[in-house]
């Protein structure tokens, strides 16, 4: 064979040749680092606001909260030369722990949930079963009046119920008296019923929503198979439905919890309240609140805030890691 034929001849295609297969991997693997670079530069773009506003509205004032906590102000000499801020440590801790106002406000609290959690968590359940069975008419209309009462600022709701519980001008007082039933809202005996009173009106439509809204995900085959086999409702509330918006559940209990630990705006009104036995430190909150902004302790105030947060870091801690417990124990 010549030279001539082996020479590639113009407009005639020289033999295929193929990529090694190195090459190819190279290629598949710099596509899928690139489709990576991008995914994670559009969730980075989603997320940005969402750290951004996070770190704003709740890491920085923590961070403050608990620079704050470990500083004081003191009076140096003989006081002329006014308060100066000087480094405590855990002092503002131990004054908050060693107060025996601010022991008592976790006293109450602790009572305000005994009263409040079953009667919240008990009522919303049932009221969400009775929206979700068969019988029910105009779920919509009992959905909007039920939730109303959440709409209502907690203030103004808080400022409703004092005029409701004042006997000179409440309409309901009168009512009860009239009745023979006398009942003293500000008294000792009825200044937590009260409160928890007011805290079921606002809340309890809430929840209600909330769990009707779990209860309507259920796969309805499974209850009509439970009908088939005759389950009766309660059967079906108690061993279907329920079990499976645990989930919901948990989710309602932890949040109740850490709102309890926050109760603040109705027993800050009721103290108002004519002849009311809610002292300026009758919770936590308004144990800090009173720190603040009646004593100008912001040291104190600000430990005794991150007191109460580790409380409901515990406690969110606990009721989840149960919950968790009990959900592997049933698999």
């Amino acid at each position: 064979m010549s030279t001539r034929d082996t020479e590639r001849r113009p407009g005639v295609p020289g033999p295929r040749t193929t990529p090694p297969r190195d090459t190819a991997r190279t290629g598949r693997r710099s596509t899928a680092l690139s489709t990576r670079a991008r995914t994670r530069l559009a969730a980075g773009t989603l997320l940005a606001p969402f750290f951004a506003l996070f770190t704003v509205a709740m890491i920085v004032p923590v961070g403050y909260a608990l620079w704050l906590s470990l500083f004081t102000e003191k009076q140096s000499g003989l006081g002329f030369d006014g308060p100066r801020t000087v480094f405590d440590g855990l002092g503002n801790y131990a004054t908050a722990l060693g107060d025996q106002a601010f022991r008592d406000g976790f006293w109450v609290l602790l009572g305000y949930c005994a009263f409040y959690i079953p009667l919240m968590g008990g009522g919303a359940i049932v009221l969400a079963l009775l929206l979700d069975t068969a019988l029910a008419r105009a779920r919509r209309f009992f959905q909007l009046a039920l939730f109303l009462p959440h709409a209502i600022p907690g203030l103004i709701a808080a400022l409703i119920w004092i005029y409701l519980y004042t006997p000179q001008l409440s309409p309901v007082v009168a009512a009860m008296e009239a009745g023979g039933f006398g009942f003293d809202f500000f008294s000792s005996e009825g200044t937590l019923p009260s409160i928890v009173n007011i805290a079921l009106w606002q809340w309890l439509g809430y929840n209600v929503v909330i769990f009707y809204a779990a209860l309507q995900a259920v796969d309805r085959s499974l209850l009509e198979a439970a009908t088939v086999d005759g389950a009766g409702n309660w059967r079906i509330a108690f061993s279907i439905k329920l079990p499976l918006i645990r989930s919901s559940l948990v989710m309602v209990l932890l949040f109740t919890i850490i709102g309890s630990l926050q109760l603040f705006t109705e027993p800050l009104i009721l103290s108002r309240g004519s002849g009311s036995a809610v002292t300026s430190t009758w919770t936590p909150n308004m144990y800090a609140y009173s720190a603040a902004f009646e004593r100008n302790d912001y040291g104190l105030a600000a430990a005794a805030s991150v007191l109460i947060a580790l409380v409901a870091a515990v406690l969110s801690f606990v009721v989840t890691r149960f919950a968790n417990r009990r959900k592997e124990a049933r698999r």
